[in-house]
């Protein structure tokens, strides 16, 4: 059985999916202790116990003690991860691409292409946007050599959510391929868009794309960013994303969500403002999509590179975590170059259960 204590490093509920998809990987049992011992409310959230209930139905595992607030459980692994058509409600505006983080992992090994839709929350702080999905993190994931596309079917906010997303898989072949990406490069475009829900009135949309743009051209880049609006959603709320590409094959986004009293010049303001930064470092890949590949490159055969912005409590829980159940080796460089020596999941396991 594996032994994770959740209270370590983030002591937050990335240690909760992970973990679970890890050992869903590895067809081995799994404890965790002190779940998200280190937030404000500790133990298993909503979201938390969709997403590892979903793993559980993908794998044909069991869980013991799961429930909201538990601070304990047991994961036992079936002996297969099957495809096939899922869908699951998280019951909250509770994030669903967090939901779709922990299945990501399991599904490009499954026997056969998953298809999975998930209602929840879309656009939140402290989560990652359904947008920094689609055109970050499964863009990298494709060029390690997976297959996975995202569609949002219907926008969904805090506090009531009521947003769908649907993600589809397609196990990889011959497992993923390390990540190779050290050098920025030189900025080709930088596009986004700027997503408002029943604030048409407002110009909500326009005033972020507007403002946005303005903040990016004072630091000397030009931004093409199109103005959406909705009225599908069960609520009004607004998101905007921008995304730099540059010759190197860099995709380095930024996004935020609307909230009461937030202004959408404030919105404009505050993501440009990210992505500046995280630009400005020579980063190879965003502060988001930092610690969201490192357990893409623990599986991946071969050694992964590229460089981060910062170095977060994220990208040292995830670092942490792939050590502890996979025991490969990590190192992050006075350049803060991210190495990490995958364990070639495929090749070592592959479908030999």
């Amino acid at each position: 059985m594996i032994h994770v204590d959740g209270g370590q490093k983030s002591g937050s509920g990335t240690i909760v999916r992970y973990a679970v998809s890890l050992a869903a990987l590895l067809g081995q049992e799994l404890e965790l202790t002190n779940i998200r011992a280190r937030r404000d409310k500790p133990g298993l959230r909503p979201q938390h116990l969709a997403a590892v209930r979903a793993v559980a139905d993908v794998c044909g595992g069991e869980l013991e003690g799961a429930k909201v607030d538990a601070s304990r459980i047991v994961f036992r692994p079936g002996s297969r991860i099957s495809g096939g058509h899922f869908q699951w409600d998280i019951g909250t505006s509770g994030s669903t691409t967090m939901l779709a983080y922990s299945l990501l992992p399991i599904a490009c090994f499954a026997e056969s292409p998953l298809t999975c839709r998930i209602s929840g929350g879309l656009f939140q702080d402290f989560a990652p946007s359904a947008f920094h999905m689609q055109h970050v993190l499964l863009p990298a994931l494709r060029g390690m050599g997976g297959q996975a596309e995202l569609e949002m079917v219907r926008p969904g906010y805090l506090p009531r959510g009521g947003g769908i997303i649907e993600l589809r898989v397609k196990p990889v072949g011959g497992g993923l391929k390390p990540l190779q990406l050290t050098e920025q490069g030189n900025i080709t475009s930088i596009d986004g868009m700027s997503l408002s829900s029943h604030l048409q009135e407002r110009k909500v949309s326009d005033r972020m794309a507007a403002e946005c743009q303005r903040a990016l051209a004072a630091a000397g880049h030009s931004a093409s960013i199109k103005p959406v609006y909705d009225s599908a959603a069960v609520q009004a709320g607004a998101a905007l994303a921008v995304f730099a590409r540059t010759d190197t094959g860099c995709i380095i986004g930024a996004d935020g969500a609307g909230a009461l009293r937030r202004t959408s010049e404030n919105i404009g303001r505050s993501v440009a403002g990210r992505l500046i930064e995280d630009l400005a470092t020579g980063a190879t890949v965003d502060r988001f999509l930092a610690d969201q590949l490192i357990i893409f490159a623990a599986l991946a055969r071969g050694v992964s590179r590229y460089r981060i912005p910062r170095l977060t409590e994220h990208v040292e829980t995830n670092l942490w975590l792939v050590q502890k159940v996979l025991g490969v080796r990590t190192r992050v460089g006075p350049d803060m170059v991210v190495e990490v020596e995958g364990m070639g999941y495929e090749t070592e396991r592959g479908n030999d259960e």
